[in-house]
């Protein structure tokens, strides 16, 4: 039998891990760079789908396609789903809320008032989703997921407007702040407001008691932070605010990361038990279909080859089936994501999914290494001092002095006439 002293070393290490965990995830916000590309990705993927249909926004979702507005009212009657189209018919009405769609993904992809954004990303999406169910594929699933999810991320600490906005005021001196900084949060606050009052009174928001919850919570919660922040910011009450928002991000970054690998388990499962993918010939069948041929002369080359398509068929289940248990391995799952990013651009090019691809590369972008960002964010960087030092010199103003042979360094440094012209 183990001693008692044992028994109390043991609860008090466990005590002690239980602690360290706690902390961690209350503490800060976890995975910020990744949640950083999951926003930029999936909000950059939804932007260039509404541009791609701008031609055809109407037939998909609007007054002139075959799903018409009184058959999506009869669904959504018995769903409950909800979607701001159906608070009117007019063809105005649904041109705003597109357009509003555009523009809050764009917002959102550069990290604008993220935390209004987001949810006006979400409601934009689940809108027009909708609307039309019958419009949508797994990439539109996805996207529909993720837009809930990123509500909930503090998913602009890096690579955002919103953090450059953040770095300036906490380099500003104390005091020195201008009293109209911040307006511009506290207009979009009270307009959002202004929609959320009379949404909630006329029962625009659905059926769901949820959904109404959270958007009221997230618009008190918002207010209140903004109040706390600007009048009392060491107060015990912000320090909770913040606690609590750590914790509502890291819970729902675990839950993009268990909705990643609830997709790649079910999808491979399911092709176990097809016969074409145990023979290995599934992938052999939507290379010969025109409508995922896009370049007919590539499909037919990868079609011709039976080796490759057996490899090609068995490598895809087998990847998915393995992904989630390598999670456990940090080089396995390393592997296996570069295998399953290769697979969807592969999908994009030769079936022709390019936005289904990108949806589904946007959210396995949630177990990228810390490491691997940090260097690709290095690299753009550098990439854009680049383009930046040489536009400079190459639009110069009126009058301006050649450049000598130390002012290229200067140009980049930011202390040359480039900095007057770029910022």
């Amino acid at each position: 039998m183990s001693s008692p002293a044992s028994v109390r070393d043991r609860a008090g290490t466990a005590g002690r891990s239980l602690g360290r965990a706690v902390q961690r995830a209350t503490a800060s916000p976890l995975g910020t760079y990744q949640s950083a590309v999951v926003r930029i990705g999936v909000s950059v993927t939804c932007l260039l789908f509404l541009l791609r249909e701008w031609p055809h926004r109407r037939e998909l979702y609007g007054p002139d396609g075959p799903w018409s507005w009184g058959m999506a009212r009869r669904l959504i009657g018995n769903n409950d789903a909800f979607t701001a189209l159906m608070w009117s018919d007019s063809t105005f009405w649904f041109e705003t809320v597109y357009v509003l769609t555009l523009v809050s993904a764009a917002l959102l992809a550069v990290g604008w008032r993220t935390r209004a954004t987001s949810v006006l990303f979400m409601a934009g999406v689940l809108s027009l989703q909708n609307r039309s169910i019958f419009m949508g594929d797994g990439g539109d699933n996805v996207i529909h997921l993720m837009a809930l999810y990123l509500v909930f991320t503090r998913c602009a600490r890096v690579w955002s407007l919103d953090a450059r906005r953040a770095a300036g005021d906490a380099a500003r001196p104390t005091g020195s702040g201008d009293p109209a900084r911040g307006i511009t949060g506290i207009v979009l606050w009270v307009v959002l407001g202004c929609v959320l009052v009379p949404a909630t009174l006329l029962g625009g928001l659905g059926g769901t008691w949820w959904l109404q919850s959270v958007l009221w919570l997230l618009w008190l919660g918002n207010g209140a932070w903004w109040a706390l922040d600007r009048y009392a910011p060491g107060h015990e009450l912000r320090t909770l605010f913040d606690v609590l928002a750590n914790l509502a991000h890291n819970a729902a970054l675990f839950v993009i990361m268990a909705e990643v690998c609830l997709i790649y388990a079910t999808a491979g499962w399911y092709k176990i038990q097809g016969s074409r993918w145990q023979d290995g010939t599934a992938i052999f069948y939507p290379l010969k279909l025109d409508y995922f041929t896009p370049w007919p002369g590539l499909s037919g080359l990868v079609a011709s080859s039976a080796l490759a398509i057996m490899v090609l068929t068995y490598a895809t289940v087998i990847v998915q089936v393995a992904f989630p248990f390598t999670l456990f391995n940090r080089r396995v799952k390393n592997v296996l994501l570069v295998l399953m990013i290769g697979e969807h651009a592969g999908i994009a090019v030769l079936l022709g999914l390019p936005f289904f691809s990108m949806a589904m590369i946007a959210a396995d972008a949630v177990f990228l290494p810390t490491v691997f960002l940090l260097w690709l964010g290095h690299r753009v960087s550098l990439a854009r001092q680049r383009l930046f030092s040489r536009t400079a010199v190459r639009f110069r103003l009126p009058g301006q002095r050649r450049e000598g042979p130390g002012d290229e360094e200067a140009t980049r440094s930011g202390d040359g006439s480039g900095h007057t012209l770029i910022g």
